[in-house]
C-alpha cells in the first residue's frame, strides 16, 4: 500500500486550526474528533523563548531608544521575520485516505508518530501548537512553531530566525532552486516516509522534488545533510554522555555525602545509645538504692508504730496513776483538814489547861500521843513523797503544749494550795 506525502508551508491560522471558527469545508458535528497533541500560549513561549537574552542584550545598549522594550511586538512589526511559522502534513487523500477509513486511522497514528519526531529533530524549531483536524475529508495535522538561532554574535543572542535555525540542521540556501526551507521539507518527508515503512505504507512519489536539481547534485545534498545530520546526532551523544557523566558525578557526590550523613548519624546513634544504656544502668541502681531506703523506712516506720504503741499504753498507766495520785492527794487534803481541825482543838484544850493550873500530866499525854499520830503521818507522807517522786519521773518524759506534764502538774498543785490557803 502506497500513499502520498503533501507537507505545505501553511498561512499560520490559530484561529483555524483551534477552531475558534469554523470555516466552510469543516464537519461541525466531527470537529469533536479532533486531536490536540500540543497548545501553548504563543506570547508566553516568546517570553520563555527570548527574555532572557533580551535582558542580556538591553543591558549593553547605552541608549534607551535601542533598547527593545516587547521581542513579541517588535517581532510582529518585522517584514523580515514572522511571529510563527506553520507545516500542514497530510498523508494521502480524500479518495483513499478519507476520514473514517481504515487507512484514515493508520494515517493519523502516523500523524502522531511524526509530531513526536519533528519535535525531538528540530530543537530549535519550538512546537508550540500541534492539530489533527479529523472534521475535513483527510486527515492531516497542522504544526505551528517558532524558530530561533543561538549564540548570535548581533543583536540578541537568542532571536527569532527561521534560517539560522534550519542552519542548525545543517541545511544551508544555494539559491531560489536550492533554499534552506526546501532542503528541509525534503528531509522531513524522508521522516514522514520513515514512519509510515513502520505501519506497512509506501511513499508514492509524484516526481515533485526539486527539478532543478540534477539526480547527481540531489544525491550529493542529501548525502551531505545526513552527514550533518550524524555529526549533530554525534553531537547530541556527546552532549548526553556528557550530562550522564556530571549526573553520575552529581550522584556519587550525593552518596558520598549521604555516607558520610549517616556515618555521622550512627555514631551519634550509638553515643547516644550508650548514653541511654548509661542511663539506665544509673536508673537501675538508683531504684535498687530506693528500694532499701524505702525498705528502711518502712522498717523505721514500723518501730515507730511499736514506740506509739508503748507510748499509748504508758499514757494509759500514767493516766492510771494520776488518777491514784489525785485520790492520794484527796485523802492528803483530808487528813491535812483534819490535823488542822484537830490542832486546833488541841490548841483550844492547852488553853484551857493553862488557865485550870493543874492539868500538866494530862497536856503531857496529849502531847505525847500527838507525837505518836505525827510519826505515823510523817512515814505515810514520807511513803506518798516515794510514789510522788516516781509520778514526776515518769511525768517528765511527756510534753504538753511545748512543756512537760510534770510542769503542768505542779502548775495544777500550786493553784490548789493557793486556793486551800485562801480559805
Amino acid at each position: 500500500m502506497e500513499r502520498t506525502i503533501s507537507f505545505m508551508n501553511g498561512e499560520g491560522s490559530l484561529g483555524h486550526n483551534t477552531r475558534a471558527f469554523i470555516a466552510q469545508n469543516v464537519d461541525a458535528d466531527r470537529t469533536k474528533d479532533n486531536i490536540t497533541l500540543v497548545h501553548e500560549d504563543l506570547k508566553k513561549v516568546y517570553h520563555k523563548l527570548f527574555d532572557d537574552s533580551l535582558k542580556k542584550y538591553n543591558a549593553k545598549q547605552k541608549r534607551k531608544d535601542r533598547q527593545i522594550k516587547n521581542y513579541y511586538d517588535k517581532i510582529s512589526r518585522s517584514k523580515q521575520e514572522k511571529l510563527f511559522y506553520e507545516v500542514i502534513v497530510q498523508i494521502g487523500n480524500r479518495d483513499d485516505t478519507g476520514v473514517g477509513s481504515v487507512a484514515a486511522d493508520i494515517a493519523v497514528k502516523a500523524l502522531q508518530d511524526y509530531v513526536e519526531l519533528f519535535i525531538r529533530r528540530n530543537p530549535q524549531l519550538y512546537v508550540f501548537g500541534a492539530y489533527i483536524h479529523m472534521d475535513e475529508e483527510t486527515p492531516h495535522v497542522h504544526i505551528d512553531f517558532v524558530p530561533f538561532s543561538t549564540d548570535n554574535k548581533r543583536g540578541l543572542e537568542t532571536k527569532n530566525s527561521l534560517k539560522g535555525a534550519l542552519a542548525s540542521r545543517g541545511f544551508e540556501s544555494e539559491g531560489k532552486g536550492n533554499t534552506e526551507w526546501q532542503q528541509w521539507s525534503e528531509a522531513e518527508k524522508e521522516d514522514i516516509a520513515m514512519i509510515m515503512q513502520k505501519y506497512g505504507i509506501g511513499w508514492k512519489k509524484l516526481d515533485t522534488h526539486n527539478q532543478h536539481l540534477s539526480v547527481l547534485d540531489y544525491k550529493k545534498q542529501k548525502r551531505s545533510r545526513e552527514v550533518k545530520e550524524l555529526e549533530q546526532e554525534l553531537e547530541d551523544i556527546s552532549v548526553v554522555i556528557e550530562l550522564k557523566e556530571e549526573r553520575e558525578a552529581r550522584l556519587d557526590a550525593e552518596i558520598n555525602k549521604q555516607e558520610v550523613r549517616i556515618k555521622k548519624e550512627c555514631e551519634e546513634a550509638e553515643k547516644t545509645l550508650l548514653m541511654v544504656n548509661s542511663l539506665k544502668e544509673k536508673v537501675y541502681e538508683e531504684g535498687i538504692e530506693q528500694q532499701k531506703r524505702n525498705n528502711l523506712l518502712l522498717a523505721d516506720y514500723r518501730k515507730l508504730q511499736d514506740i506509739i504503741t508503748d507510748k499509748k499504753e504508758q499514757l494509759a498507766d500514767l493516766e492510771l496513776a494520776l488518777d491514784k495520785v489525785n485520790a492520794a492527794f484527796g485523802r492528803a487534803d483530808e487528813e491535812l483538814a483534819r490535823a488542822k481541825e484537830e490542832l486546833a482543838e488541841i490548841r483550844k484544850l492547852r488553853n484551857e489547861l493553862i488557865v485550870q493550873g493543874d492539868g500538866d500530866c494530862y497536856l503531857k499525854e496529849e502531847v505525847i500521843q500527838l507525837r505518836y499520830e505525827n510519826q505515823n503521818l510523817k512515814a505515810e507522807n514520807k511513803g506518798l513523797r516515794e510514789k510522788l517522786d516516781k509520778a514526776y519521773e515518769f511525768m517528765k518524759q511527756f510534753m504538753i503544749e511545748g512543756r512537760s506534764m510534770l510542769d503542768k502538774f505542779l502548775e495544777w498543785i500550786g493553784e490548789k494550795v493557793r486556793d486551800v490557803r485562801g480559805r
